[in-house]
């Protein structure tokens, strides 16, 4: 090995972590202990409390925080803050919220909110018997003996939706799930969910022990695997829409509004039936999603892993949204399966999170699933607007142009010349080297 292992890394302080590091790692250059420093917030209290958020944190990660204006969804206008660190998103999320502010705005549906889990479990036993002892005993122990877990979340109107018995032994030998379904309410639920579920699988065990349904030798073949909420959850799903007569469809790009539509179905086709193509559609709608969800303080991981099991529930990667040409109207729309949060983890304590989420008016969690579907259709609209009118470069490398002038250490005043020497040409990493070594002789 070239370095040498660590024990109980953990326990060390924040500053004996950053030696280590540089000794071990940096060669013992100091510099980038200040690269750490510089990042920390000159608040004690609030540097702590974002150091409590993970483990064996060393400083803070920044982000940009931007804000995208003029959704109207659902007949209330809001700003939607956004987390990201790509080149345009931001831009091409506001460019489309303005695009159907006077054409109605977005509509959004929810569509179902259940959320689900499983016990999964081997039992050597013949799959009628096992259903038999399900229906007729343990489905009513397994609610009873979590009564107490679920207590609060029933006075929220939340809890146990259904438990039903799942037998997969055709796929895999002697193996079952107790597959239940969820409200959480305004709650992610994954602390709730995996309480209810490992009590399951205790419950299971017990009433397995003492039943006279199965002989011994059953009894023992009995294993719990494991506990586990599952991040898929297409059913709990929403609906975020646009439309419009196409005579309304008007593109600043000069194109004839029924070309933009047919071009536009068509775009959206492709990734409907091409995966490659599906894949990096996918990719721009999560762009939009994804950075609301981190700016409100949720799991992006989660709704990332839903969202493309989702677009891959038939047997085939496919595009998430979809496009109707009827009658003369225009329809764009999203079926997103995501679950997200508004109390609990970080909505309670970290303070952009709480910003975010005042700035939204505070929205219950099925309100906040609109607007996450919302800022994805937009985001995709954005992309597929750009890709089949000016192509996608233009906008996205113009937005990316500020990176590549800080990177050459462009002044201000060289910076506002590239931006009027590219005002009306496409930019190219090449061609901005190019200038930047012309006005300085090189």
């Amino acid at each position: 090995m070239n370095h040498q292992p660590v024990e109980g890394f953990s326990k060390l302080s924040k500053q004996r972590k950053i030696d280590w590091l540089i000794s071990e790692y940096l060669s013992n250059d100091r510099s980038y202990e200040q690269i750490l420093q510089q990042y920390w917030n000159n608040n004690h209290d609030l540097q702590k409390l974002h150091e409590e958020f993970s483990e064996n944190t060393i400083s803070n990660f920044y982000m940009p925080y931007g804000i995208a204006p003029n959704f109207l969804i659902d007949g209330k206008l809001l700003a939607l803050p956004m987390a990201v660190e790509e080149s345009s998103v931001v831009a091409a999320a506001s460019k489309a919220a303005k695009f159907w502010i006077d054409k109605g705005g977005f509509k959004t549906t929810i569509i179902n909110n259940e959320k689900l889990g499983h016990t999964h479990f081997i039992f050597n036993v013949e799959p009628h018997k096992l259903l038999h002892f399900f229906n007729f005993n343990l489905k009513k122990k397994l609610i009873e003996a979590t009564n107490d877990i679920t207590a609060n979340m029933r006075n929220r109107g939340g809890g146990i939706l259904d438990i039903k018995l799942v037998d997969k032994t055709s796929e895999m030998p002697n193996y079952y799930q107790l597959k239940a379904s969820f409200d959480t309410v305004d709650s992610m639920g994954a602390n709730f969910i995996n309480s209810c579920l490992e009590q399951f699988g205790k419950t299971l065990k017990q009433e397995v022990a003492i039943s006279e349904d199965f002989s011994q030798e059953e009894k023992n073949s009995l294993q719990i695997v494991m506990n586990i909420l599952s991040n898929f959850t297409p059913d709990c799903i929403v609906r975020a829409e646009v439309s419009c007569k196409i005579e309304d469809l008007k593109d600043d790009s000069g194109i004839p509004n029924e070309e933009f539509a047919w071009k536009f179905k068509q775009a959206v086709t492709i990734a409907e039936i091409e995966p490659f193509r599906a894949t990096t559609h996918n990719k721009g709608i999560m762009n939009g999603v994804d950075a609301v969800v981190i700016a409100t303080g949720n799991d992006f991981r989660a709704t990332e892993a839903c969202a493309h099991a989702y677009a891959a529930r038939n047997g085939k990667y496919s595009s998430l949204t979809h496009c109707t040409i009827d009658n003369g109207i225009f329809r764009f729309w999203i079926d997103l399966p995501i679950s997200v949060g508004v109390v609990g983890g970080l909505t309670n304590l970290h303070p952009l999170v709480k910003f975010s989420l005042a700035l939204l008016g505070k929205p219950s969690a099925q309100e906040l699933m609109s607007i996450l579907a919302v800022s994805g259709l937009a985001q995709n609209f954005g992309a597929l607007r750009s890709l089949i009118t000016t192509g996608i470069q233009k906008g996205h490398m113009k937005m990316h142009l500020l990176n590549i002038l800080n990177q050459l250490g462009a002044t201000e005043d060289e910076k506002q010349h590239f931006v009027t020497y590219f005002k009306d040409k496409t930019v190219s990493h090449h061609e901005v080297i190019n200038e930047f070594n012309r006005m300085r002789g090189q």
